[in-house]
């Protein structure tokens, strides 16, 4: 019982982890490229960008999504 508990949070972390990554990277690339557009300098301020991004993310991910998943599993009735 205790270890799927275990599996189930280590995974919910992966998850959090990958995910955030992911959508972090997508829309500060495509917020950079509009709003800047491809320039010497748009590695740079992108992949600084997506750090700070994944930095504020991640604890939104962990700490907003229990939350949620409840409030889904109760429109479902789940």
């Amino acid at each position: 019982m205790k270890i799927d508990n275990k599996k189930e949070i280590k995974s919910k972390i992966v998850f959090a982890l990958v995910m955030g990554s992911i959508t972090t990277g997508i829309i500060s690339f495509s917020l950079i490229a509009l709003n800047i557009g491809f320039n010497d300098g748009f590695l740079g301020l992108w992949l600084r960008s997506w750090v700070l991004a994944y930095l504020f993310v991640i604890p939104a991910i962990l700490f907003i999504a229990p939350p949620v998943e409840k409030l889904v599993n109760l429109i479902f009735k789940r």
